[in-house]
């Protein structure tokens, strides 16, 4: 008799897997190792809403791509071809002293081409343009005579603004941090994902594991409504007992067979919401392993401080309030711009005669804009942007203190659900000695039906309390692995477990 229960942890494996057989169709297309790790991989592959989040950071990533390719030369040609105009307007006569109506009848044919760089010292654009220009039109006034003008002008313009905000390098930095805020979404996203995977697993695994807890109840129970035919036969007397075993079995069979309903359902909407086949069949594997685990408080802390996305986001997007600070005080203050030209003109009424004895042109013009009163409004509106600041401040120093204390939380959690697990492992196995040796002292008849049943009852009750610590103690990695974005059971960052790669806005 004790043979069999030295064979009884070999058999868990063998027994669960023909359990979950069982609740799965014969004409199954794939068998599948079902863990939380293939769980994850299958959710990330095939969810919607990662493929979604995917297209949006391409997306961005091809907004920051046109923002840098602002930096490089641009070319770009404007055509009036035509411009015809036969109207009257009133024109100032200074001859006369007056307005009078004059008729107007032109034919305008204008080309101008540009090409255009930012200009850019040491790497860092200035917000200013320096281009390469051509402006060429034919111009016709019909006035009884047609009186045709040519004209052809090559020239350098330069073009800076003074005192004002860089919006070319600030517009750069925007599609930069929009991209790493996309990045850092679809990792929280990746983590919920996650997250509610893991829920569902762990419920399949709950499932399984009652599955085999009742499964061995039962195993007991037959074992033991042999022995009882001996003890009838011995004390006739006693076959009241046999109608107590098979009212046990018939309980224990109801429970492993509702077990195996809800297993059915469980594994049915799982396979819905993964997306896989109804006929392929997941396999869950329901040895559980209690790995002690120490966490070293400070270093899980700074992984939440350095790996959490949402604090991460915070300091990008107290960033952008920065810049629109800058940008705030830009506008409507005190700034200059400046524009500077050189190049050759020529203007004849032949065609052919443009590029001959041209003269230089130059122009040079300087702007100011002097705010002189605008009742508060410019400080006002800069006053509120820096509140903004104060209050991105002050829940960034809120969100660090709750990575601390969410922290410190799940260290102790973890810490109390291990210790219980791996006791309640020990409890188990000596449950299991208890109910062999009762069933040998059974046989014997050394103690009663009611005894072996509540041995049995016993072992039942510490295997259900088992695993209940271990799936508080599951839970409580998921929860640290959830605060501080790092698999301590792998030593490694959970982006890097599931193969997640950032660029984070970089070159």
């Amino acid at each position: 008799m004790r043979t069999l229960f030295r064979n009884y942890v070999s058999r868990i494996l063998f027994r669960s897997l023909i359990f979950v057989l069982i609740a799965l169709p014969l004409s199954a297309q794939r068998r599948i190792d079902f863990t939380l790790e293939t769980a994850a991989e299958i959710a990330m592959q095939n969810s919607y809403e990662v493929q979604q989040l995917q297209l949006n950071i391409d997306r961005t990533r091809k907004w920051l791509e046109a923002e840098r390719a602002g930096l490089k030369s641009r070319v770009y040609m404007r055509l009036q071809a035509p411009e015809f105009q036969a109207i009257s307007d009133y024109k100032w006569n200074s001859i006369l002293g007056r307005n009078e109506i004059v008729r107007q009848n032109t034919r305008l044919w204008q080309m101008n081409l540009s090409i255009e760089q930012p200009v850019i010292l040491f790497g860092y654009p200035t917000n200013g343009y320096l281009s390469l220009n051509n402006r060429m039109y034919r111009y016709l006034q019909q006035d009884g005579v047609n009186d045709i003008q040519y004209y052809n002008r090559y020239f350098v313009r330069f073009e800076q603004p003074l005192f004002q905000p860089n919006r070319l390098k600030n517009d750069i930095e925007e599609a930069r941090i929009d991209l790493s805020q996309q990045e850092l979404e679809y990792t929280e996203d990746l983590m919920d994902l996650l997250e509610e995977t893991a829920d569902d697993y762990y419920e399949l695994l709950e499932l399984s594991y009652r599955g085999i807890i009742y499964t061995d109840h039962i195993e007991n129970l037959e074992q033991a409504a042999m022995a009882v035919d001996s003890v009838i036969t011995r004390d006739s007397s006693r076959s009241i007992e046999q109608t107590q075993i098979e009212v046990e079995l018939a309980n224990a069979r109801e429970r492993l067979a509702q077990t195996q309903s809800d297993l059915r359902l469980e594994t049915s909407r799982m396979k819905q919401e993964l997306r896989l086949p109804p006929e392929d069949s997941l396999v869950i594997d329901p040895r559980t392993t209690v790995t002690q685990i120490q966490v070293d408080q400070d270093q899980a802390i700074e992984y939440g401080y350095n790996l959490h996305p949402q604090l991460r986001l915070q300091h990008l997007r107290r960033r952008e309030e920065e810049i629109e600070l800058e940008n705030e005080r830009g506008d409507n203050s005190f700034h200059l711009n400046l524009e500077m030209t050189y190049g050759l003109e020529k203007a004849d009424p032949r065609y052919y005669n443009l590029w001959e004895s041209q003269d230089n042109s130059y122009t040079v013009s300087l702007n100011a804009y002097l705010p002189i009163w605008d009742w508060g409004q410019r400080r006002a509106e800069i006053q509120a942007r820096q509140i903004t600041l104060k209050k991105r401040d002050l829940y960034l120093e809120e969100f660090r203190n709750e990575i601390r204390s969410e922290i410190s939380n799940d260290i102790v959690n973890l810490t109390e659900y291990q210790r219980r697990a791996l006791t309640m492992k020990e409890n188990l196995t000596r449950a299991r000695e208890i109910s062999g040796i009762s069933l040998d002292q059974y046989g014997t008849g050394q103690i009663s039906m009611q005894d072996l049943l509540q041995s049995f009852d016993r072992e039942v009750e510490t295997a259900q309390n088992f695993l209940h610590a271990y799936l508080g103690y599951r839970n409580s990695l998921l929860s640290l692995m959830e605060d501080t974005y790092y698999d301590f059971e792998r030593d490694q960052p959970i982006l890097e477990r599931f193969g997640v790669e950032q660029s984070m806005g970089e070159e």
